[in-house]
């Protein structure tokens, strides 16, 4: 049979999650006014950099409209520079006494109408430089483009839906939920000192590959997920070559700092009854005997001891269903 030393030692809590990852930002690309699309300025799947042209819709028409409406606003302008001028004039006639002032009251009503189609016309103008700015859709921020929904000489229009999809994976999110049992537990934990607050995240892909950056802990919702008692956690992780996809089934793992110093025996030496945990103790004499102990969690393989148990004392871990409480029992330290 073999029995250990009860020992100090740190060991940090791990929990395990199933988790989805999010991108950072994601937006659809739709085309905000109607044309052919002459030009794809991507390849599907690649990085795109913020303001990159994407997609470029025909422009005649809109620039036409544009130059349309500075024509008109110019015209407009004149007219009002004009009504101005007759204001001015009715205005001096009026002081000398020599004019009407109903001619005046006529003046100053067409040049009111007139300034008002000029902010008329000023807003036109804004439209059309607008909508010709719409045909060339750029890219909103730097990011994976997916797909192309359409070719070149495509007729599209706002009620074409989505023309692609642009996301950014750097930095991305995982996603994971949390029951809210063991969430309440650890704020509890973490008010007493037993646990520090902050938290290592690592990932583990889908093919058991572990991500090589840590995450940090960015996020933790205020709602109750009522169907399955839950709150969602998210994790924020570097994501620089773009390894990691959006909507991609990971296995989140939370590991939690605690204080040292806590006494620790392999977790295969605690047995339990209807009284609770005991472990069979090597003790004077190499006399065994049963000890009614406090196991506060486990960790790593180890249960950590609460009360029953001090450092230096040994417990068995393999034969114990040889052992008989009083009697010598012959105990070798582990092999290694």
């Amino acid at each position: 049979m073999v029995a250990v030393e009860v020992t100090t030692r740190n060991l940090a809590e791990v929990s395990d999650f199933n988790g989805r990852l999010d991108a950072n930002r994601r937006v659809a690309l739709v085309a905000r006014v109607s044309g052919v699309i002459e030009n794809i300025g991507f390849v599907p799947g690649a990085i795109v950099e913020q303001d990159q042209p994407l997609f470029v819709i025909e422009s005649d028409l809109y620039d036409a409209a544009m130059r349309e409406a500075e024509g008109a606003l110019r015209a407009a302008q004149a007219q009002r520079d004009l009504a101005r001028l007759e204001r001015d004039r009715q205005s001096e006639l009026v002081l000398r006494e020599a004019g009407a002032q109903a001619r005046l009251d006529q003046a100053e009503a067409a040049l009111a109408t007139v300034e008002a189609d000029v902010l008329r016309l000023e807003a036109a103008l804004d439209r059309a430089r607008t909508n010709l700015s719409y045909t060339v859709i750029k890219a909103p921020f730097s990011g994976r483009i997916g797909n192309s929904a359409v070719d070149e000489g495509a007729l599209v229009g706002p009620e074409s839906g989505a023309l692609a999809t642009l996301v950014q994976l750097d930095p991305i999110h995982a996603e994971f939920p949390v029951p809210t049992a063991l969430l309440r537990t650890f704020l509890e934990r973490v008010e007493r000192g037993e646990v520090s607050r902050e938290a290592a995240v690592r990932l583990t892909l889908a093919n058991g590959t572990v991500y090589d950056a840590q995450g940090d802990i960015d996020f933790v919702d205020s709602r109750v997920n009522s169907g399955t008692d839950s709150v969602m956690l998210r994790a924020r992780f570097a994501n620089p070559e773009g390894r990691l996809l959006d909507g991609e089934l990971v296995r989140v793992t939370l590991t939690t700092d605690t204080p040292e110093g806590e006494l620790a025996i392999p977790a295969e030496a605690v047995q339990r009854d209807i009284q609770g945990a005991f472990v069979l103790v090597v003790g004077e004499g190499e006399v065994a005997e049963q000890r009614r102990i406090t196991v506060l969690r486990n960790a790593q393989g180890f249960a950590v001891i609460g009360a029953g148990l001090s450092e230096g004392e040994r417990v068995i871990t393999e034969g114990v269903n040889k052992v008989r409480v009083g009697a010598v029992v012959d105990a070798a330290a582990p092999e290694g």
